[in-house]
C-alpha cells in the first residue's frame, strides 16, 4: 500500500474519529430519549467504520472482526431491544429531567474534552509512531462523556445510553492500541453488553409500569411510601 493511500485511510479516519466526538456532544446536549439512542446509532456506526479503516491501512484482519461485530450489535441489535423493552412513551416526548441546563452541560463537556488529550498523550505516546491517531484521546474524551452523562441525566433510558457510550469510548481507544483483539474477545464483550441491555430495557419497562415514570429520583420516593405504612404500625 502506497504512502497515498495510506494518507488517504489515516484522514477518513480522522473525519470518521471526528464526527465520533460530535455525537457524544450531541448526546450530552439533547434532552429527548429518541434522539440520543440515534445519534448513539450514528456513533456506533462510526465506531465500525473506525475499525474498518484501521484495519484496512494496518492489514488487520482483527478489526475486521470487531468492524462487523459492532455493526451488527450496536447500531441494529442493542436500538431493537431497547424499543421492544422499554415502553413506547419514552421515545415520544420530551425528556426534561437534567441536572444541569445545556449551555452549562456543553462548557463541562468541552472542559472533559480538553482534559482527555491531556490524559491520553502518554498512552499515545506509548503506541508505535506509525500506528499513532486520533483514536486514543477522541476515545478517553467519549468515555469521559459518556460518564458525564450518566452523571447530570435523571432518566432510565438516557443513563443507560450514557453507558454504552462510555463503551463506545473504550472501544474506539481499544481498537487503536490492541488491533490484534481476538474476536472472541469481542463477542463477549458484545454478548455481554447486549445481555445488559436487555435487562435494563425490561427493568425500565417494569419501573414506567409501577411508577409512572422512568426517572430515578422516582425510586427513592416509591420506597419511602412503601416502607412508610410499616413504620407507623411499629409506633403504634
Amino acid at each position: 500500500m502506497n504512502d497515498a493511500t495510506q494518507q488517504l485511510l489515516q484522514n477518513l479516519n480522522a473525519l470518521a474519529t471526528g464526527l465520533f466526538l460530535l455525537t457524544a456532544f450531541g448526546i450530552v446536549a439533547v434532552r429527548q430519549a429518541n434522539a440520543c439512542l440515534n445519534l448513539f446509532i450514528v456513533q456506533s456506526l462510526l465506531l465500525a467504520a473506525s475499525a474498518a479503516l484501521l484495519g484496512l491501512r494496518y492489514g488487520t484482519s482483527h478489526l475486521y472482526g470487531v468492524a462487523l461485530v459492532n455493526l451488527i450489535s450496536k447500531p441494529i441489535i442493542v436500538p431493537w431491544l431497547l424499543r421492544k423493552t422499554s415502553p413506547a412513551g419514552i421515545y415520544t416526548r420530551r425528556e426534561i429531567d437534567q441536572v444541569l441546563d445545556i449551555p452549562i452541560s456543553l462548557t463541562i463537556a468541552l472542559a472533559l474534552v480538553i482534559a482527555a488529550y491531556f490524559v491520553g498523550a502518554p498512552i499515545a505516546n506509548a503506541v508505535s509512531a506509525a500506528y499513532r491517531g486520533p483514536n486514543v484521546p477522541i476515545g478517553i474524551a467519549v468515555l469521559l462523556l459518556g460518564a458525564f452523562t450518566l452523571t447530570v441525566r435523571r432518566e432510565a433510558l438516557p443513563l443507560l445510553i450514557g453507558l454504552l457510550v462510555m463503551e463506545n469510548g473504550a472501544f474506539l481507544t481499544g481498537i487503536s492500541i490492541a488491533r490484534d483483539l481476538g474476536m472472541l474477545v469481542e463477542l463477549a464483550i458484545a454478548t455481554d453488553g447486549l445481555i445488559i441491555v436487555f435487562i435494563m430495557g425490561v427493568l425500565v419497562r417494569a419501573v414506567q409500569k409501577q411508577v409512572g415514570t422512568t426517572a430515578v429520583g422516582a425510586l427513592a420516593s416509591l420506597k419511602e411510601t412503601a416502607t412508610r405504612p410499616e413504620t407507623d404500625e411499629a409506633s403504634s
